[in-house]
């Protein structure tokens, strides 16, 4: 397996800055590496541990990483077809196209996942796609390596789950890292209309509860979230809680662009 194995999605809030520029937050893992938020699964590629669970509730998602594991080829030959046909007038035709194939339905979401704005993944409240395409043209990068992506994926349990039961799994020796839509108690993040169900503050308050039966069951925990009063009152009492900083890139204008903070909360700094 090359040195260094990149996510091949482009994920509103990823965690690929975070895995690269913040090594010493990541502890040892001596069991298994739990991500109830997959999104890109940035850590988990940057990590590469010997045992993962992989969970999201997007369930076309956990469908394409599926799909790659377990048919690689196929997946890249649909994805270079998606290559060849990409226009315009193309992208607006498949955009919502149903296909029957597992393996050309992974390939149609990373095909509109690179071309489409800012690779943002965006339904409306009847679950249809509905970015618009993006200034971005390549569809098959350099550093594409599926049949890597697929031999790491082997090590990894994928379910489409709510978050709730995947980190009631954990057990002592596993690391969670959790990376939940960056919601607030009033509502001030804006972050929340890249979902199509919206991550509400009683999931926040679920999510920290949850959190905490995995604290004292002795599970290792990091905890990215938006670094905003309310959240950090959730966490406190039982992890350790800080705030780094980063770029902010998904804003739509480049003015709007610029240094920002998170907020990051562990039990194992």
């Amino acid at each position: 397996m090359q040195e260094q194995l990149l996510p091949f999605l482009k994920w509103a809030g990823g965690k690929r800055w975070l895995a690269s520029n913040h090594a010493h937050l990541f502890p040892k893992i001596e069991g298994r590496l739990i991500e109830p938020f997959a999104g890109s699964a940035a850590v988990f590629f940057n990590l590469r541990p010997k045992s993962a669970i992989l969970a999201d509730s997007n369930a076309r998602l956990i469908e394409t990483y599926q799909a790659i594991r377990e048919n690689p080829d196929r997946f890249q030959f649909h994805l270079k077809e998606f290559a060849r046909t990409h226009s315009k007038d193309f992208y607006y035709e498949v955009r919502n196209r149903k296909f029957r194939s597992v393996t050309r339905r992974a390939a149609h979401f990373v095909y509109l996942n690179r071309v489409c704005f800012n690779g943002i993944y965006r339904e409306n409240l009847n679950g249809i796609f509905n970015v618009p395409l993006g200034s971005k043209t390549q569809v098959l990068l350099d550093t594409d390596d599926f049949q890597a992506v697929s031999k790491l994926l082997q090590r990894a349990i994928i379910i489409h789950s709510d978050f709730e039961p995947v980190i009631d799994r954990a057990k002592a020796k596993d690391f969670l890292f959790v990376d939940p839509p960056y919601t607030t108690k009033h509502n001030l993040n804006g972050f929340v209309k890249y979902n199509q169900r919206i991550f509400s503050w009683d999931d926040q308050e679920r999510l920290a509860a949850s959190l905490k039966r995995a604290n004292e069951r002795g599970v290792s925990i990091l905890v990215s979230n938006a670094n905003h009063a309310d959240v950090r009152c959730l966490y406190e009492p039982f992890l350790d809680v800080r705030s780094i900083e980063r770029h902010t890139v998904i804003a739509s204008r480049a003015e709007n662009r610029g240094k920002t903070t998170e907020m990051v909360a562990c039990n194992v700094f």
